[in-house]
């Protein structure tokens, strides 16, 4: 269970988001965790249409496994008002599931991307950047940095723009996810990480 307290979260919070939160969302959730771990970083997920309770899909835990990250103990969400609002940063895998997350704090419009587009945004985005961004902690100042670049970086063709889903899919489309998170979560990480 993620903490509630800002004070277990000295960093920032961040929020990864997909559909039914045993697939992709888990996966970013849980690599980002790893990858960010001794950074005083919270990481957590939810689904906008959440399998409530489910367990991260056997494929996805066999990747994360391989990777080195702890795919033990979760529980898929729904993701809600309440967990939106105490994020710093709402990582989507697809540009969809921010339109259904925004509406629920219109505020998080300014600290949600979707995963390729943030990893575009903070690839042109400097240390500087960051440290001049304003925001309480590390996770908040960078999307504020990202949303600074959103003028200058093209943004993404739209079906170029998300992760693929494998919900019930061969394995080869996990292999696809996992490609595809690869190809933008190591910027974020640098960027996170400082």
């Amino acid at each position: 269970m993620p903490p509630d307290s800002d004070l277990e979260s000295p960093n920032g919070r961040i929020l990864v988001v997909c559909t039914g939160n045993i697939c992709r969302s888990p996966y970013i959730e849980r690599l980002l965790a790893h990858e960010l771990a001794g950074t005083g970083i919270t990481v957590e997920s939810a689904g906008t249409g959440a399998l409530v309770d489910a367990p991260i899909d056997p494929e996805s835990v066999s990747r994360l496994r391989a990777a080195g990250a702890d795919a033990d103990g979760f529980a898929a969400r729904q993701v809600t008002p309440e967990i939106v609002a105490r994020a710093d940063l709402v990582i989507g895998a697809t540009r969809e599931h921010l339109s259904a997350v925004v509406p629920l704090h219109p505020r998080a419009l300014r600290y949600a991307f979707a995963l390729h587009d943030l990893g575009d945004l903070l690839s042109v985005v400097t240390e500087s950047d960051i440290f001049a961004a304003p925001g309480d902690n590390r996770v908040a100042k960078v999307a504020a940095a990202a949303i600074t670049k959103r003028g200058i970086v093209n943004p993404r063709l739209p079906e170029e723009s998300g992760i693929v889903d494998p919900f019930r899919r061969d394995p080869r489309v996990f292999d696809q996810m996992v490609q595809e998170i690869a190809a933008s979560l190591p910027v974020v990480v640098t960027a996170l990480r400082g």
